[in-house]
């Protein structure tokens, strides 16, 4: 097969950074207030400036190298996207069951949507490096934008068929698809703050991720669920405006000779299996995400439920948002030197949410757990996402991240679909147990693995 030609040997962890000069920096506007969204402080240095020598943690730059022109259009592309997609399973519920369908119907419909996600993530990678990620997540907007148009024209008529609820689900998921790859390598090349780049876009999904079901309910109460799907249709309007907004200064890699489709996904591939730090964390986390995430929400769901009513469960899942707010905000401010393993440190918290579910604890305890859950859950989430996107070179970011993407996906609907059955075999509590002491053990060899332990901070990050 033909390789692309502009492509350079991969070093190992040891000594694996990226060697790409940073593309021009662009013209910002003035900063916003300190006190807004980047936080308090005033304008940083060089990136990774104010590390402590003898601590592994350093004050972090201020929000003008962070808020220029076009990462205020990436934000708001990105949380009004968001907003829009926690939507979606409000609406199709409401829709689906107010014309008279199965419950079944809901699980089919959300199904159909992540199905193509996880299937052609893959796909989105390679098609991101070839044609720019900016391209490829403009067109991910529109075929939502189609998707959810005709959705709403749909549910407000009448009463669609469930093939055609089922199609434009799935038009959704490629869209989908197509943008989430570019999210990674658009960040770096929006920011020369990676860290506060995806801590402030953690912190804007978490608000999002409550946001958003809570203005479909309410939407659906006073009109319909096709107003939803309207509401929907706008939010993906308003993120393609955006990034279509955007100018971004050309990357050397963004004309490279690139070899066959295949040739592509083979090299990304590769490249995937040159960095022991990378496929030694994804590799964990399929248990991870198999044995924990997996089945955590839908045990959760029907525990809290079953016990004291779904309004306690719809409160739990509003403090694990605000919880991941508070990890953002700490990513914000904490600079560790050594990403991954202070990340790894914080992610024995969501064990305790795990072990007072099992327990059967009142509502205040385990309202505590879902705040330390969604805290740990998100700083280990900036920590990871900040790592891949400064020590990958730019040219490959998109098909590795699309890797990870597809095998978190495709672990955690696994153990969803296996809670159940496990759970009615051995017990809900016992389940959880065992949850939470594999969580322990993923802790443990993210900290003894020393490719993963050792890997420093980059100046990019």
């Amino acid at each position: 097969m033909e390789k692309p030609t502009e492509r350079a040997p991969i070093p190992d962890a040891a000594c694996d950074a990226r060697t790409t000069p940073p593309p021009a920096p662009v013209p910002t506007l003035p900063p916003l207030d300190p006190g807004g969204p980047a936080g308090p402080g005033g304008p940083g240095g060089p990136a990774g400036a104010g590390l402590g020598t003898g601590s592994s943690f350093g004050s972090a730059p201020g929000p003008a190298r962070l808020w220029n022109r076009n990462f205020r259009y990436f934000f708001v592309a990105r949380t009004v996207a968001l907003f829009g997609d926690g939507m979606i399973p409000v609406a199709l519920t409401a829709g689906l069951l107010g014309a008279g369908r199965p419950a079944s119907s809901v699980g089919f419909a959300l199904a159909a949507w992540m199905g193509p996600l996880a299937v052609f993530v893959l796909f989105g990678g390679v098609l991101a490096d070839r044609f720019t990620p900016r391209r490829m997540m403009i067109i991910a907007d529109v075929l939502r934008l189609i998707g959810a148009s005709v959705l709403a024209v749909t549910f407000a008529t009448g009463n669609p068929p469930l093939w055609a609820v089922y199609v434009l689900s799935s038009v959704a998921g490629v869209g989908a698809a197509l943008f989430q790859p570019g999210v990674a390598s658009t960040v770096p090349r929006v920011s020369t703050d990676v860290q506060r780049a995806n801590a402030v876009l953690r912190v804007a999904e978490a608000l999002m991720t409550m946001a958003g079901p809570a203005f479909a309910g309410a939407l659906v109460g006073l009109a319909s669920a096709g107003a939803v799907y309207a509401a929907n249709a706008a939010t993906f309007a308003v993120s393609g405006a955006c990034l279509f907004l955007m100018r971004l200064a050309p990357a050397p890699h963004d004309d490279a000779v690139r070899g066959t489709f295949a040739a592509e996904l083979v090299d990304g591939w590769r490249e995937f299996r040159a960095r022991s730090w990378l496929w030694g964390v994804i590799a964990v986390w399929t248990v991870y995400g198999f044995a924990v995430l997996g089945p955590m929400l839908p045990l959760t769901a029907v525990l809290v439920t079953e016990a004291h009513g779904s309004g306690a469960y719809g409160m739990l899942m509003a403090v694990n948002g605000a919880g991941s707010v508070v990890g953002g905000l700490l990513a914000l401010r904490l600079r560790p030197s050594h990403p991954l393993a202070a990340g790894a440190v914080a992610l024995p918290l969501v064990a305790v949410s795990l072990v007072v579910l099992a327990l059967g604890m009142p509502v205040p305890v385990l309202a505590v757990g879902q705040l330390l859950a969604g805290a740990s859950a998100a700083f280990w989430l900036v920590m990871w996402s900040t790592t891949v996107q400064t020590h990958v070179p730019p040219e490959a970011l998109n098909r590795l991240h699309a890797y990870d993407v597809a095998g978190s996906l495709l672990m955690v609907a696994a153990g969803r679909a296996l809670a159940g059955p496990v759970a009615e075999a051995v017990g809900a509590p016992e389940l959880l147990v065992a949850a939470a002491v594999i969580n322990l053990g993923v802790v443990a060899v993210l900290l003894v693995a020393r490719p993963i332990r050792q890997l420093k901070r980059t100046g990019l990050a």
